[in-house]
């Protein structure tokens, strides 16, 4: 192993599994539960929900930490460390404009730190969010008439939504939320700040870990913070060239199990 890691981060869809996966590979389950007797601390960085991820971890859940709903939402020992809510004008404002893209077959999420709401009647997302991302569901007619703390606004396009999200949404929010996409079907968008980066620097202080002893994996744009904040970074083979390049290293894609590949020779498992 190249240095002493004291602490792993890794993102999910699109590193570990592929998107909206609902269940993790016993391998991965078996290298956390090495590393925790090890004493070594492992964190899941996702764009995804708490209660999704604990869920996909189930096994391990009370042995590890959450960054979720990328980096909004931190949770360790079973407690909430950090939570970073949008500011209800722009939740407001991006609302209008995520319900213009209705027409184009969009639909929205809005996550809270206990759930999330839906406004879509579309069968096929309400089974993607609730049954594969095992999210906590409620439906509503209107997200902005829910009496509700919203932490992230994620807008869904069956295939992709990238056009749309790098030439309108992300260009038009940039300075005023942080927005980004992540994955080739969503743009998340959340409180100024946020990042799964500093979510990382907020779990190490807490550890009282450095950013050496510090190991992270990624594929996406939301995960290039993850890449900056862990000495030890990889890109899986399929991230996006921004990754790629804020990346030490790169590893085999999820479709070949890349980020367990990784742990098991670096750790000998």
């Amino acid at each position: 192993m190249r240095k002493m890691i004291k602490l792993i981060a890794t993102d999910v869809d699109g590193t570990l599994v592929k998107d909206s996966a609902r269940d993790m590979y016993e391998e991965l389950l078996d290298a956390v539960e090495q590393l925790y007797d090890r004493g070594i601390h492992f964190a899941v960085a996702s764009g995804r929900q708490y209660t999704s991820i604990r869920r996909m971890f189930e096994r391990v859940a009370d042995k590890i930490s959450y960054i979720a709903e990328n980096g909004a939402h931190l949770v360790v020992g079973g407690r909430d460390l950090s939570v970073t809510l949008m500011k209800r004008e722009y939740v407001e404002q991006i609302m209008e404009d995520l319900r213009s893209l209705y027409p184009q077959d969009c639909h929205v999420v809005a996550s809270t730190p206990k759930g999330c709401y839906l406004e879509s009647r579309d069968e096929y997302f309400i089974r993607l969010i609730r049954d594969s991302y095992r999210n906590d569901v409620l439906l509503t007619d209107d997200i902005l008439k829910e009496q509700t703390d919203i932490i992230k606004l994620a807008v869904y396009r069956r295939d992709t939504l990238r056009e749309i999200g790098e030439s309108f949404l992300i260009p038009k929010w940039k300075d005023r939320v942080k927005c980004c996409m992540a994955g080739e079907e969503w743009v998340d968008f959340m409180g100024f700040g946020v990042d799964k980066g500093k979510a990382l620097g907020l779990l190490q202080s807490t550890l009282g870990v450095t950013p050496e002893e510090t190991m992270a994996f990624g594929d996406n744009n939301n995960d290039k913070g993850l890449m900056l904040a862990a000495g030890e970074s990889y890109a899986v083979e399929n991230a996006v060239a921004e990754v790629k390049a804020a990346a030490k290293y790169s590893c085999p894609s999820y479709e070949h199990k890349g980020v367990y590949q990784v742990l098991k020779r670096e750790f000998g498992l």
